[in-house]
């Protein structure tokens, strides 16, 4: 399987940057007190930072609406999750926990204020493609509506787009079963690919102490548009 971000993407955000982390035999479970406790603190402190700050003085946020625009999408229509994530904080309707990866999920992109999804990886197939969207583009989304991705940024299979920085897909969603998961972190563009990959590296370390298995990690920008990602065995194909 091979991952790449389009050279189109670059022609309008040069500096865009993708973590790509694949973690391989995990075990997703109800979430351990630590993390529950860890994700509810993060959330209550930040709604207090959230007070004495507007939306556009958070970096990812910021950066984040430039990319939309970028694209051609609005981003007061159609706001990154990111956002979208803040702005439950900030009227203190706390995000509940899910399991032991979607909490991590969603504790790391509140903390580095930065766009994450992970997706089952037995779910997708064939070559994977950052992309944005066309007119006929859209999927059910985890946010329990059909959403057209017209000038959104998209992940694009084999099949059809299954993930977004805006929200993801229903098909692509991360259950008990899943073992084999493609978490990717939709980086600032301003931050350096470095600190990029200490961070990517951060994150597969927390998820594989609390979930088992191995991670990886890999950073794509300008001068690294693809990887390739090991394909499934038949028999880790059929365990779906």
């Amino acid at each position: 399987m091979k991952f790449h971000i389009e050279p189109a993407i670059f022609d309008e955000v040069p500096e865009f940057k993708v973590a790509i982390i694949h973690y391989n035999r995990t075990t997703v479970s109800d979430s351990p007190q630590m993390l529950k406790g860890r994700l509810q603190l993060f959330q209550e402190q930040l709604f207090f930072e959230l007070e004495e700050r507007s939306f556009n003085e958070i970096d990812g946020i910021r950066e984040w609406r430039k990319v939309w625009k970028a694209l051609g999408a609005d981003p007061n229509r159609y706001r990154p999750s990111v956002e979208a994530l803040y702005r439950r904080v900030s009227k203190q309707d706390y995000l509940k926990s899910h399991s032991s990866a979607i909490d991590l999920n969603t504790l790391f992109s509140l903390q580095y204020g930065i766009p994450s999804g992970m997706y089952n990886r037995e779910t997708l197939f064939g070559d994977i493609r950052v992309t944005t969207g066309q007119a006929e583009d859209g999927y059910d989304g985890l946010n329990g509506r059909f959403n057209s991705l017209h000038n959104i940024l998209i992940l694009k299979d084999g099949y059809s787009p299954f993930g977004s920085p805006y929200v993801d897909s229903v098909r692509s969603a991360i259950t008990e079963e899943t073992t084999e998961i493609l978490h990717v972190l939709f980086l600032r563009p301003d931050m350096g690919v470095e600190e990029a990959q200490s961070l990517a590296n951060a994150c597969g370390t927390m998820f594989t102490s609390i979930n088992g298995g191995e991670a990886t990690a890999s950073i794509l920008h300008q001068g690294k548009p693809s990887i390739e990602v090991p394909d499934l065995t038949p028999h880790e194909r059929s365990n779906y």
